[in-house]
């Protein structure tokens, strides 16, 4: 068990007064909040109230990776029990309840339930109707809330119901980056140049605050250089974006001496350039694409609509070995804005600069503002073709995209 000297001050404060009937959490990545929050549950289920205790995250999986590993860790195992079959955990000789707020569906999981106590991961990615219903399940009296979130835009949910209220029994712990012990300057400063713009804000500083303006607005002509000095010998993927009306594009990723090269795109547009083609035409293209570079694609990432593309391709395999390895891409829009944002913050995303087409795109693509009012992060969905080929890559090999934030430090 974590001793509490070990604890900042932010950390000890948030433990002792988080006493409300809803206690949140909040504020920049990596800033010692989780650990802190999970010392106050650890404290909760040892001595609050008798009756049905509940942990929820995102999904299962996530709940697992970000919380109950590090309460195991914690507690030790004789102290702890996971059962992901039954859907409960045993902490501290008491039973507790998982639950994944994943989908509007969500809130069917806990209906009925009559809940003492419970501990939420990243509540602002939690449907708002599953919030309110463990709001309305926690009835008990003492029971209380657990919660932790990072900042999203000023018109969330969370933020206008909940975090702007002064008429609730409500607790609320700010922490930025320096409330973390465990965190050296080093790693303090990498994390801030990981991040840009509307994540700075949010991630580094703890404001929630819209995303506005220019999607890419850290991308520059410090981002481009000459296709001819690209590295060849390296690692390589295909990203594709599907279009039947709008464009379809290919774009070939290269990874080589710690960074992600864009080499090249093929792109064919209906409105542009007249007729669109089938998807055999586009089939031929994508070989073509590919003997061109001489490349060898560990892996050709997507777009996962398009199904009559990938059946086609899957047809091919036997003639056109790349074909083999086909991914459906993981379309995850802000999660992969992410990643390119962090890949061109620290320069470890460069870009052959005869794209002309992909560079306007990273010049035009843009935040919408009619989706900020309802309290989300979305982009508009023009400009976005090649970038979003390039989000699919980078959606594609995390770890490998972990591993050149990490060698950046």
């Amino acid at each position: 068990m974590i001793e509490i000297n070990e604890l900042s001050e932010t950390q000890k404060l948030s433990m002792a007064y988080s006493t409300d009937r809803i206690n949140i959490w909040e504020g920049a990545v990596r800033s010692g909040k989780t650990i802190a929050s999970i010392l106050r549950w650890l404290e909760y289920i040892e001595y609050g109230p008798k009756g049905e205790l509940l942990m929820i995250g995102k999904t299962h999986r996530t709940l697992k990776r970000n919380i109950l590993d590090v309460v195991l860790d914690l507690v030790g195992e004789e102290n702890y029990n996971y059962n992901r079959g039954l859907g409960e955990v045993e902490i501290l000789g008491r039973k507790v309840y998982i639950a994944g707020a994943n989908d509007a569906r969500a809130a069917d999981k806990i209906r009925g339930m009559t809940l003492a106590g419970a501990y939420g991961d990243e509540v602002s990615i939690w449907p708002e109707d599953f919030f309110k219903m463990l709001l309305s399940r926690l009835s008990i009296k003492g029971s209380k809330l657990f919660v932790t979130t990072n900042p999203e835009g000023p018109y969330h949910w969370l933020k206008q119901d909940y975090l702007d209220k002064d008429n609730l029994s409500l607790a609320r712990f700010k922490f930025l980056l320096e409330d973390n012990p465990a965190l050296d300057k080093e790693y303090i400063k990498q994390l801030k140049r990981e991040y840009t713009g509307v994540w700075y804000q949010r991630y580094i500083k703890g404001l929630w605050v819209k995303a506005e303006g220019i999607v890419y607005d850290m991308f520059s002509d410090r981002h481009l250089m000459s296709y001819g000095d690209i590295p060849r010998h390296s690692r390589e993927w295909i990203g594709v974006d599907y279009g039947t009306t709008n464009d379809t594009v290919f774009v070939l990723v290269r990874y080589a001496n710690g960074k992600l090269y864009v080499v090249d795109e093929y792109r064919w547009g209906e409105k542009k350039k007249g007729t669109a083609k089938t998807d055999v035409q586009l089939a031929d293209k994508l070989e073509e694409f590919i003997d061109k570079h001489k490349a060898k694609p560990e892996w050709i990432f997507i777009d996962p609509s398009a199904k009559s593309f990938i059946t086609e391709l899957a047809r091919r395999r036997d003639k056109f070995p790349a074909f083999n390895n086909i991914s459906r891409a993981n379309n995850e829009v802000v999660p992969g804005i992410q990643r390119v944002s962090s890949l061109l913050g620290t320069y470890n995303l460069l870009v052959s600069n005869h794209l002309e087409d992909l560079k306007q795109e990273f010049h035009s693509y843009a935040w919408d503002e009619k989706a900020q009012e309802r309290g989300e992060d979305k982009p508009i969905k023009e400009h976005d073709h090649g970038l979003d080929a390039i989000r699919y890559v980078c959606s594609g090999i995390i770890n490998l995209i972990d591993y050149i934030l990490n060698q950046a430090a």
